[in-house]
């Protein structure tokens, strides 16, 4: 059953973490810091203050616009912490626990590195490997996999796709898959056991294609996959399919 207070603090939270997230991805590409240095108004470089800063609020009270000068603010902020909030209140208002906020962990970790290598191709170890560590931590209040079934889904997720990322190196001189890839693959064994890597990479290679056609980067002569963003997108349905059978 949904707890309303629980679905409300996660929502709440989830929208914090957006707003963080979301400046994350836009600067950390860039080589900016994600730390230091104040918030400000691309167009006019006015230092942004506490209350243009409230998640969603501040968005809608100005319109997306900077208040001083009038210059559009990037939607993706707006859409970032929406979603986190979203991941945030589903994950705590059903599981209102340290178990949801491991779920809720693991969604916005998961959002961040599929837009992150969507947009840039890159799942920076300082993601991927803290998620890991989470799978074998607070991973085991989000579900009763057992520890060696993490262990294994670790050692079988990124071996397999390091192996693979070796082999095409061998054979055509060239990288072809990211050893990110095979670390996040690992990460997501360490949080649903070797039983789900099989769905995992079923369902992110048949959404990839899909999405490959629809766009119709198919047809385009060495054309990129962003495999770790499709493996972020198949974690919940591969963990619910584990359930269903086993």
């Amino acid at each position: 059953m949904i707890q309303p207070l629980a679905l409300l603090l996660g929502a709440l939270c989830g929208a914090i973490i957006g707003s963080f997230l979301a400046t994350l991805i836009l600067r950390w590409p860039q080589g900016r810091s994600i730390l230091r240095g104040r918030s400000m108004c691309d167009g006019c470089g006015r230092i942004l203050s506490v209350l243009d800063l409230v998640p969603l609020l501040s968005a809608l009270i100005q319109h997306g616009r900077c208040r001083t000068c009038g210059a559009r603010i990037d939607p993706f902020h707006g859409r970032m912490e929406a979603a986190c909030a979203m991941i945030g209140a589903l994950a705590l208002g059903i599981q209102p626990d340290l178990g949801g906020l491991a779920w809720a962990l693991l969604g916005w970790i998961l959002a961040t590195l599929a837009i992150l290598d969507w947009r840039h191709f890159w799942l920076p170890d300082a993601l991927t490997l803290p998620l890991a560590f989470l799978g074998f931590t607070l991973g085991m209040w989000a579900n009763d996999v057992i520890l060696i079934d993490r262990i294994i889904g670790a050692a079988v997720g990124y071996g397999a796709l390091l192996l693979i990322a070796l082999t095409y190196r061998a054979l055509r001189r060239r990288e072809g898959l990211g050893l990110g890839d095979a670390k996040l693959l690992g990460a997501l064994g360490a949080w649903f056991g070797w039983q789900a890597l099989p769905f995992l990479l079923l369902i992110a290679s048949v959404t990839g294609l899909i999405v490959m056609l629809a766009t119709g980067q198919a047809k385009q002569q060495n054309a990129r996959a962003p495999l770790g963003s499709f493996l972020a997108i198949a974690a919940l349905p591969a963990w619910i399919i584990v359930q269903r059978l086993f």
